[in-house]
Parts: structure tokens; sequence; C-alpha cells
């Protein structure tokens, strides 16, 4: 049977008039063999690291005082090779035009979700797929995309992707991992710079990652894979 993995989604400055200028979709995937092994590892950096095992992290408590904590992080990402990260950016959502394509930005949302994850799938493996539960809406969309990806694969028996669930990203390791690398690479895209523990993250991601972090890697890009997207964007 084929190698099942785990691939855990988050987004930042999702919502339409949150006042943001960019957003931020991304997704790590791991084995599912190694999922607890690689959480379990996550939850020993926080308690050297003197913060609480039942801390979540998340972007928004980058500080000074936690910098090294969250750099150690970081680092651990780049260093496990079963872990991988893939993004999707949209660098101006002032540019977006919903009554052009007759959508809402909800619509529009979930279509992003569908390019973001696409690239990480290939029909040789098998995936569970979770998503950090926003609002109540929710379960029917996710319902909607795991149709429309499965559909993507001809995956009808839902052999490939196994399922496609909302979880809560406090109780999961990998999740809050997903939300650092997000953040990152969404105060980088926003320009932002009022918080030098933030700028030392996104220069020590661009440092280990060699990559500028302002264009679209290469689609087989492995380890960090982004795509910068526009509207009208021709397909990867």
């Amino acid at each position: 049977m084929s190698e099942l993995y785990n691939i855990y989604c988050d987004e930042s400055c999702h919502l339409e008039n949150d006042g943001q200028k960019s957003m931020v979709l991304g997704a790590i995937t791991c084995p599912k063999d190694k999922a607890r092994e690689i959480a379990v590892r996550l939850r020993e950096l926080k308690q050297e690291s003197g913060v609480s095992r039942y801390m979540e992290v998340k972007w928004t408590g980058v500080s000074p005082a936690k910098f090294d904590f969250y750099r150690h992080w970081l680092d651990y990402f780049f260093d496990d090779d079963d872990l991988t990260f893939r993004a999707l950016i949209i660098p101006d959502k002032s540019a977006l035009d919903h009554g052009k394509y007759a959508q809402s930005h909800d619509d529009w949302y979930w279509k992003m979700y569908f390019d973001m994850i696409k690239a990480v799938l290939s029909e040789e493996k098998r995936y569970r797929i979770f998503l950090d539960i926003k609002d109540t809406l929710g379960g029917k969309r996710v319902h909607s995309l795991h149709e429309v990806l499965s559909n993507s694969l001809y995956d009808f028996n839902r052999e490939i992707i196994t399922s496609v669930q909302l979880v809560h990203s406090h109780e999961i390791e990998q999740m809050q991992l997903a939300d650092l690398l997000i953040g990152i690479l969404s105060y980088k895209a926003r320009g932002l710079s009022s918080s030098q523990a933030k700028l030392s993250l996104v220069e020590r991601f661009h440092e280990r990652s060699k990559l500028t972090l302002e264009r679209s890697t290469l689609l087989s890009a492995r380890k960090v894979n982004l795509l910068f997207w526009k509207p009208n964007f021709s397909k990867e």
C-alpha cells in the first residue's frame, strides 16, 4: 500500500476587508508515520526553551524574549528531511475583481486553497488533510474541497485523499509550525518592519531556504515550494 502523508494547512490575512495588503495560504507535509515523532520533538523544543509544552505557537507571539525559541522551531523545520512546506502568496488583494468572474471572495478563497494544495499531491501516495477551524461554515466547504481535489486526481473512491477535516491548531504542533512559516512569508509580503525579532526570522528563513521570498519557486521544489499568485496568472 502506498505511503500515507499528513498535510496541515493554515492561512494569514485571508479576509476580504481586513485592511491587509497580502494573503498567504500554506501547508506543512510529513509522512503520517513520522507525525508523532515530529510533534514530540517540537514539544521538547518548547520545554528546552523554557516555555510550556502546551503553549500554542503563533506568529503573533513572536517577541524579542522568545526569539531564540522561534528560531529553534524554524531551524528544526529545515533540519528535518521529513518536513516540507508549500505556500501560495497573493501579494496584493486590492487587485482582485471578484465581480468580473461572478464569484464571492469566499468562492475565490477556496479556489486558492485548491491551487495551493494540488501541487503537493501525487497519485502514487495517500493523504490526510487537516485545516484549522475558522468559522461555522467550514464543514460544508471542506467537503467541497475534498470532492474537488479528489476529482482532479480521478480519485472517486477517496483512495488517494482519504480525508479532509477541520482541527484545532492548538492541539497539533505541525499546524503551529505552519502558522509560523506562513507568518514569516506574510510579514515579508506586506513589507512590515516594526518588529526586529520578526525581521530576524524572515532573514533566517531567507538564509536557510536560499530563496528571495519574492518570486515563485520551480514547481518541482520540494523543501520550500512557493507560488506568487496574481490575477490572470498563467497556470503552473
